[in-house]
């Protein structure tokens, strides 16, 4: 585990926080701190939803150039499977994730953004892939993600450019979801995901396997996908909980155990 980056557990929200300042460039070792604190965030049961965070100045302004300036091509063909795997564990998370951005989140920052669930920025964010200005391209989910996202002609704009947007261009083409004051950028990224704390957590995860595997495939296959999925919440004690609590009483949040 590193001190570059740690996964902090209030209320039943984990943070992850990048702490490499003064950019929070993505080096190898904030990749790999990012690979264990996913792993994590993943297994502990008091941990409902994920904020991951770069702090009151700064999300994450890309990778560390210099780091990568001397690698050679056999170099970056091994290391270029660390560059996918930690934005693959962050999305593979099946938990609610939001990422809660202020300053700059550039290349690989916006790609930790792309694989959260939700992204929150503040007024005076700046978000891009700028790859193109250094003769490459996005390699930690950028140019799929961000297709997926916002569609293939406006993320073909941005990446063949490497132009950076701003909080309101960002919001407008559903690059993010939500556009605060700087300073409640942290306060209102708890707010999204608070919401899942103690909910049905097995229910949840299987909606958020559903959603995006679906995305993947055919209608046929995602419906098949979605069916299996939803089949197997009767097995939680959940389903049972707040079916019974329905039936007893109508509306109203079940008192849900998260099993």
């Amino acid at each position: 585990m590193t001190d570059l980056v740690r996964l902090e557990v209030e209320a039943g929200i984990g943070t992850i926080r990048l702490d490499r300042p003064p950019m929070n460039a993505l080096n190898a070792e904030i990749q790999e701190g990012l690979l264990a604190v996913a792993a994590e965030a993943t297994t502990r049961k008091d941990v409902a939803a994920v904020v991951v965070y770069g702090g009151e100045k700064v999300f994450a302004a890309g990778a560390d150039i210099k780091e990568m300036e001397t690698m050679s091509y056999t170099d970056m063909v091994d290391r270029s499977v660390l560059l996918q795997e930690f934005t693959k564990a962050i999305a593979a998370i099946p938990k609610p994730t939001v990422a809660a951005i202020t300053g700059y989140a550039l290349g690989g920052g916006c790609e930790v953004a792309l694989a959260c669930d939700f992204r929150v920025v503040a007024e005076d964010a700046k978000l891009g892939q700028p790859e193109i200005s250094l003769g490459i391209i996005p390699g930690a989910g950028g140019t799929q993600r961000l297709a997926r996202l916002v569609g293939p002609a406006r993320a073909k704009d941005l990446v063949f450019s490497g132009r950076f947007v701003d909080a309101a261009e960002a919001l407008a083409i559903g690059l993010v979801d939500e556009v605060v004051p700087a300073a409640d950028v942290y306060t209102a990224a708890r707010a999204r995901v608070a919401r899942y704390v103690g909910g049905p957590s097995y229910a949840v995860r299987a909606a958020k396997e559903a959603i995006d595997r679906g995305l993947e495939v055919d209608l046929e296959t995602g419906l098949e996908i979605e069916r299996i999925l939803f089949a197997g919440t009767f097995a939680t004690r959940d389903r049972a909980i707040g079916m019974r609590h329905f039936v007893d009483k109508g509306k109203g949040p079940a008192p849900f155990e998260g099993a």
